[in-house]
Formats: structure tokens, C-alpha cells, sequence
């Protein structure tokens, strides 16, 4: 059978009532030494907190849905993860969804989060989708978008200064010697792309405007069509920079050296290219604690959240290797030498390798 309130209360010595403020952190305090009690008979019995009943109880299920355009793309893997951390930071439970960039999916996994009872929305919209805060209304749900929301929205969104982060990836690149920038956007200006491309036409700097999809395979196809490859060229997105990489790889086009990029997202991954990709940063751990903070009912700040450029070997900078690499570096030399030999062959020469 399942282990109870009740059993942990006789175990604690205390009442079911003190059990359920422990575990529920409130509505009323509990003595620290009484609370370490209910804490340790909780662990020792395996009791496990049953948040379907306690959300019938108390009309808060402490889950909050975050609804994603693509749970695999790097950026929006890494800003899952940062709402994440301000989530549990802030005592609630997320759960994650992904839309696939398609709004009917988006609509319907926001229909089965109401469903659940979540507390609260966090989205970032697929193109194309419906506003979902009429819906999120009627449930009583509050909702906050953040990186994108639907072409008039206002529902509150928490975004990255875009403008200023273009400009300074644009600045950074003339500084290099380039009168000429290019841009490659995506297929449509809506949304953060858009922003983003403004931001570059507003720098009044010469160049061209470039578009394919926002896969590694269709900016790859891009390079590969390209009668002349641009000698400075700001990505939209990492994904699309990390495909011009692969498509200047496969036509021997040397990365700065004939051409200097720089990204706009800033994920992780970024860091590790052949060369690591200089980027524009988005502010990803600011930008969810504002989300969540705003969700739970604080104002939201008026100024953006600034983005900052990341200097790396892409645009033309030296630069010492991959993030972290001096640590490893050190790691490696502290490494012994492990040797391994084949059994079968023993007059064979072993192999060395670090590990």
C-alpha cells in the first residue's frame, strides 16, 4: 500500500495537519526541529508527495508548462534549461512541451497542459500560431511568452534586446576592416528573425540579404549556390551559422579567413565549431528568471535584457580554443598515460592514448 500523511505523522510524532504544511511548504510555518521530524519519517518511509491530490486540495497543482518550438535545436534545449533552473528555483515543477515550429501542435499540447492544471504558461511561439492567451484567460492561467510571441500579441514578452546585439555584431565586423556586411535571415521576417534583420538595415552599413530555412542542411545548400561568398556575414540564428560553417567546410572556403561570421543566439555549442563561432549571446538565464518572476506575478521590468557579443575565432579575433580548454588542458597534463595492448598480438608495438 501506499505510504500516507498519516503514516508519516505517527512516525514524526506529530499531526497529519503538521505533515501537510511540511510537505506543502505552508499555508502555515512549522518548527525547524519539527520539520527535519516530518522530513526524515517522510524518507524513511518512502513517502512520496501525490501533487494530483494536493492540487485538488489546494487549487495549485505546482506544475508549470513551457511550451517549446524544437526541444533538439541547441538554443531552445539550452533556454528549456535555464527556465528550468528559475522554476524549481522558485518551488514550482516544469513541464516541457514541444510544438514542432507547428501551430496546430502548439494549440494542442497548451489545450492538454490547461488540462493538467498547470499553474502558469510559459511560450515561445511557433510561426505562424494562434495567440493562446484568450485560452490561457478563460482557464484562469496566467501566460508569458518569451524569445517570440504572435504578430499582435500583448501578452508579455521577455526578449533580449535584439537591436543592440546586431549593432554591435555589425560594429565589431567593420572594426575588422569590412565595408560590407551581409545578412542571412530566414524565410520570413517574423518574430526575433525580423527584429534582427531590422536591426542590421538600421546599422545603414552596405550588404546583401541572404535567406534559407533555419536548418544546418538548407544553409549549407545556401553556401553551395552562392556564385560569390561574402566576406562578412551576420547569422540570424547559430543553427544557420553552424550550417554556413559545414557548407564553407565542403567548398573550401576558409573561416575567417575568407570569410568572417558571427551568430545571433549564443548556445552552447557555439563554442565548440571548427572555428568556434563568434556570437551574439541572448541573455538566456536573465530572460527566464524574468519569466518567471513576471508568471508569479511581478511587474515586468521595461528595459530589455541586453545581449552581449562573445568573441571568438569566427570574425577574425584569435582566440585560445573552445570554452573550458585551458582547464582541460591542465586535466590532460595531469593525465597519466594509459597503454593498452591487444592480447593477440603480443609482439605488436602498444598504442598510447590520454584519457
Amino acid at each position: 500500500m501506499a505510504v500516507t500523511m498519516a503514516d508519516v505523522a505517527r512516525r514524526a510524532g506529530t499531526s497529519i495537519a503538521v505533515v501537510s504544511y511540511v510537505v506543502n511548504d505552508g499555508p502555515r510555518p512549522v518548527a525547524a526541529r519539527t520539520r527535519e521530524r516530518v522530513i526524515a519519517a517522510a524518507a524513511e518511509l518512502g513517502y512520496r508527495h501525490n501533487r494530483v491530490a494536493a492540487a485538488l486540495r489546494s487549487g495549485s497543482s505546482g506544475l508549470v508548462g513551457v511550451v517549446l518550438p524544437d526541444t533538439v535545436n541547441p538554443y531552445f534545449a539550452a533556454l528549456g534549461q535555464r527556465l528550468e533552473e528559475a522554476l524549481t528555483a522558485a518551488g514550482k515543477l516544469m513541464v516541457a512541451a514541444n510544438s514542432g515550429y507547428n501551430g496546430q501542435r502548439q494549440a494542442a499540447v497548451i489545450d492538454a497542459l490547461l488540462g493538467a492544471q498547470v499553474d502558469g504558461l510559459i511560450v515561445v511561439s511557433a510561426p505562424g500560431a494562434d495567440d493562446p492567451a484568450c485560452l490561457a484567460a478563460e482557464s484562469g492561467v496566467p501566460l508569458v511568452h518569451v524569445h517570440h510571441r504572435p504578430p499582435g500579441s500583448d501578452t508579455t514578452l521577455v526578449a533580449a534586446d535584439n537591436a543592440a546585439g546586431v549593432a554591435a555584431a555589425v560594429a565589431h565586423l567593420r572594426g575588422h576592416g569590412h565595408d560590407r556586411v551581409d545578412f542571412l535571415a530566414g524565410p520570413t521576417d517574423e518574430g526575433p528573425v525580423g527584429d534582427r534583420v531590422a536591426a542590421w538595415r538600421a546599422t545603414g552599413v552596405p550588404g546583401g540579404l541572404l535567406r534559407s530555412e533555419y536548418g544546418r542542411a538548407a544553409a549549407a545548400r545556401l553556401v553551395a549556390g552562392l556564385e560569390t561568398v561574402p566576406r562578412a556575414l551576420v547569422a540570424a540564428t547559430d543553427e544557420q551559422a553552424v550550417g554556413v560553417l559545414a557548407g564553407c567546410g565542403a567548398a573550401g572556403v576558409e573561416v575567417p579567413g575568407r570569410l568572417a561570421l558571427i551568430s545571433c543566439d549564443g548556445s552552447p555549442e557555439t563554442g565548440f565549431t571548427v572555428p568556434p563561432l563568434t556570437t551574439v549571446e541572448q541573455p538566456l538565464a536573465e530572460m527566464a528568471r524574468r519569466a518567471v518572476r513576471h508568471l508569479l506575478g511581478e511587474p515586468a521590468p521595461g528595459t530589455p535584457p541586453t545581449a552581449t557579443l562573445a568573441i571568438r575565432r569566427s570574425c577574425g579575433c584569435p582566440h585560445p580554443g573552445f570554452p573550458g580548454a585551458e582547464a582541460m588542458d591542465t586535466q590532460l597534463e595531469a593525465a597519466p598515460l594509459v597503454v593498452e595492448r591487444d592480447a593477440g598480438s603480443r609482439g605488436a608495438e602498444p598504442d598510447g592514448h590520454r584519457r
